[in-house]
């Protein structure tokens, strides 16, 4: 049973963030939830969260003043994918307290990282029905892609980011009533936050910013048995990179580590190059605005970088299969073509090109969309999903491709 009944006046909505990534993207509709009077809200923290060595980023949420329920330590101090493993399942004993103490009606998750499978498990059993945000989207060269699809599955009530996006999730079999259009969430810090201008935003970095400005993100490439087989050529072409190179953490998959002391290394002898831990969502979105390209394996290069119009290189093969907006140049895993890529990045004719560009991922009103459907969805009957339709599935064998 839930900890309030469906017919009640008010409902518990649970949300979990892992990390200073999803939190950006969860700030807004936790806004629009707070402000529900039929809705309880609470938040549950774990992960790289509580971990100083990513900059124990729990503290935003509470200074952002939002009902913290439960802290859950589970990242273990490893670099490895046994590490990973084991974090799932420290987070899921953690949760399963966590999440009887303080029932929720719905528990909303968002995207794809390997640590929300360990909530989603724990709902399951416990009889919570999910809400999920940013299914239906691909990325080939991350175990994310599977994480992805497994939480869809797993999920009663779906936020999608695109319309592509919406259509797979039902090609899926989940029931289209359950699958909304809600556009990416981190979005609507474009239309709701107040950036920093140019003069602020260095106030607030400690720093200056010179021409050309390019914003490096690189993640652990999860699909690879070597998650930083395609650092070495990333590496390789930052060291001929012009201007100020401004370097964001990576995740906390197997191999971040590594990726952290090359980063620092490339700092100590390369001038104008910056190394930032963590960068609140204001900050972050400020440097976008300011910056003259971003370049990595990062989804932010594809999905947020695009309502910016900023160019972005993306490099190697973690985002294949992911839409694209026009502001995105591909590059293989080759210093020579990531080089060449951000040369055509920074050509002012290439910037001038996007102008009036529409980003497939929204416009900055997911959150209004997120907070309606978990207000107003019945609850009564929502763990129950009906099957596909077999006719539907054809039943002749496929080879393999």
């Amino acid at each position: 049973m839930s900890g309030v009944s469906a017919t009640s006046a008010t409902r518990r909505v649970g949300v979990v963030t892992t990390s200073r990534a999803d939190y950006s993207h969860l700030y807004w509709p936790l806004r629009e939830l707070a402000t529900c009077p039929r809705i309880e809200l609470g938040v549950f923290a774990l992960g790289p969260h509580l971990a100083p060595r990513f900059g124990n980023t729990v503290a935003e949420i509470e200074r952002d003043g939002f009902p913290l329920r439960a802290r859950i330590e589970c990242l273990l101090n490893s670099d490895s994918d046994t590490g990973m493993a084991k974090t799932i399942g420290v987070a899921i004993l953690g949760l399963a307290d966590a999440l009887t103490a303080w029932r929720p009606d719905l528990l909303l998750l968002i995207a794809d990282r390997y640590e929300m499978l360990a909530p989603a498990a724990a709902a399951v059993a416990l009889r919570i029905p999910i809400a999920h945000i940013e299914g239906g989207e691909v990325s080939q060269g991350a175990i994310d892609d599977q994480v992805r699809n497994a939480l869809t599955k797993l999920a009663h009530v779906h936020f999608t980011s695109t319309e592509t996006a919406r259509r797979r999730v039902i090609a899926m079999g989940e029931e289209p009533w359950r699958v909304h259009r809600a556009g990416a969430p981190s979005l609507d810090h474009l239309r709701r936050s107040t950036l920093l201008d140019r003069a602020a935003l260095e106030t607030r970095l400690g720093m200056q910013f010179t021409h050309p400005t390019i914003i490096a993100a690189w993640h652990p490439v999860t699909i690879l048995r070597d998650t930083n087989a395609e650092a070495d050529a990333f590496f390789a072409a930052l060291e001929q990179a012009p201007g100020q190179l401004i370097f964001v953490y990576p995740n906390s998959d197997a191999g971040g580590l590594a990726l952290i002391e090359r980063a620092h290394a490339l700092a100590a002898r390369r001038a104008h190059t910056h190394v930032f831990v963590n960068l609140d969502p204001i900050a972050y979105w400020s440097l976008l605005r300011q910056a003259d390209a971003l370049i990595g394996n990062s989804s932010s290069g594809i999905m947020e970088a695009a309502s910016l119009a900023l160019p972005a290189v993306n490099a190697g093969m973690r985002q294949q299969g992911r839409e694209r907006a026009r502001n995105v140049i591909d590059a293989p895993a080759e210093p020579a073509a990531i080089v060449a890529a951000l040369e055509r990045a920074l050509d002012p004719a290439f910037r001038a090109s996007l102008a009036c560009m529409a980003n497939p991922y929204g416009d900055g009103t997911a959150a209004e969309t997120i907070a309606r459907v978990l207000t107003t969805i019945p609850l009564e009957g929502l763990l129950i999903k009906q099957p596909v339709p077999l006719a539907c599935v054809s039943d002749t064998p496929q080879e393999q491709p």
